[in-house]
């Protein structure tokens, strides 16, 4: 394993997701006190799923043809340029045009973090191997850490935008940025997950059936997430239980941190016992008890029993069970792709992530407008079933791939 190029790969990451997470919480609190509706502030983030959808699709392909180390750097300047557009924002333009201008920097925010992401999760196949069962720990650390950080973002927008206020916090944000755009352009300097051959653009589409059946469970699985997670979770916080700015923020990024570190221990936890464990069983059996949570949830809070205990507590106990899956799909997609195809195949399976979160993200501003929290967690708990459905029609990982979790759980 090249343990430098990984360290790299992941801090490019790592600072990419802090601010990505700042900056989904300074939109969301901003616009939310500007008194924009839950439909409005959804909108705000459509466009930055749709161009996830096909930067993933393109930047699989360019990643191959050109180098991931290439597309990292290039998304990470992407976010510089956004962060900067977003400054220019004034609370005194109409609401229309605000929306437009602010979805406009937001599409090229999508297209940052889907680069960014699609490069460092195809460069771990690249610089891992799985001789050892070093892949799936590795794409754990590196996800897991990933989502922490991001519940570290969610709570350092809030606090910014109370510290220095929104402009000053996007500044500051895109200074962090181009420090680690600047490193990686002085020591990232080898050609990662460049394919032998240059492939067609035509390959953006994936003509396997397991990367196809995996690729829509993660649509659905995502898509769950997001119908509650993304505007209707925050807005209930704030405006029925009357949560203020940091409250919102903290918790929410206690989550994320929270889900973050179950996802790193993934392995060690499906591997308890030191048996063997199947890794397509265990995605099954984890997407059915993560759609039995999202219904006794949506119970809880339809019945008005104990709201903020329901919500409160049943999100504790969504985000280990989602993590769970979450982490099974991550290692699945680099364990069905070929080594010559990864950043082509995990760009599709990504392009079907973003996909499942631009219709989370839309769902989650009008369930919660037509029918509040508990319509859009019975949204989320039919997008889950939808997911397990498709999960009972996984193929078996190819032979040189099936590592015991066991082995892996027990690798330091």
């Amino acid at each position: 394993m090249k343990l430098r190029n990984y360290i790299l790969v992941t801090f490019g990451y790592w600072t990419f997701t802090l601010t990505d997470g700042a900056l989904r919480m300074l939109v969301l609190l901003h616009f939310n006190e500007l008194g924009y509706s839950p439909v409005a502030i959804a909108f705000l983030f459509l466009a930055y799923e749709f161009m996830g959808i096909l930067t993933n699709l393109l930047g699989g392909w360019v990643g191959a043809r050109r180098g991931l180390n290439r597309t990292l750097v290039a998304g990470l300047g992407l976010q510089i340029v956004a962060l900067i557009a977003l400054t220019f924002e004034q609370p005194s333009w109409e609401q229309w045009f605000a929306v437009a201008f602010v979805m406009a920097a937001q599409a090229l925010s999508g297209i940052a973090k889907d680069l960014t992401k699609m490069s460092s999760k195809s460069a771990v196949k690249t610089v891992a191997g799985d001789g050892d069962g070093a892949l799936f720990r590795l794409v754990a650390i590196l996800t897991g850490s990933k989502n922490a950080l991001k519940g570290v973002g969610f709570f350092l927008g809030a606090a910014l935008l109370s510290w220095i206020g929104y402009d000053d916090a996007l500044w500051t944000m895109a200074g962090a940025l181009a420090v680690s755009v600047i490193v990686l352009l002085i020591f990232l300097n080898e050609d990662i997950g460049k394919a032998k051959k240059k492939p067609a653009l035509r390959s953006i589409l994936s003509k396997s059936e397991s990367i196809n059946r995996l690729s829509a469970a993660r649509f659905f699985l995502f898509g769950s997430r997001d119908i509650w997670f993304v505007v209707a979770l925050p807005v209930f916080l704030a405006d029925e239980l009357g949560w203020s700015h940091a409250g919102v923020g903290g918790f929410l990024a206690t989550w994320v941190i929270g889900y973050g570190v179950v996802q790193s221990f993934a392995p060690r936890i499906l591997a308890r016992g030191g048996a063997p464990v199947d890794e397509i069983k265990a995605a099954r059996r984890w997407a059915l008890i993560l759609g039995g949570v999202t219904g006794v949830i949506a119970l809880g809070v339809g019945f008005d029993v104990a709201r903020t205990a329901a919500v409160v507590g049943g999100l504790i106990v969504f985000g280990v069970v989602f993590a769970m899956n979450s982490s099974l799909h991550s290692y699945l997609i680099l364990a069905y792709s070929d080594d010559d195809r990864v950043a082509l195949d995990v760009g599709f399976y990504y392009s079907a992530n973003a996909a499942g979160r631009l219709v989370g993200t839309l769902l989650s501003g009008v369930l919660y407008l037509w029918g509040g929290l508990d319509l859009a967690l019975w949204g989320s708990a039919a997008f889950v079933a939808l997911a397990w459905l498709l999960t009972l029609r996984l193929p078996p990982l190819p032979e040189n791939v099936s590592v015991s979790l066991a082995s892996v759980a027990g690798a330091d």
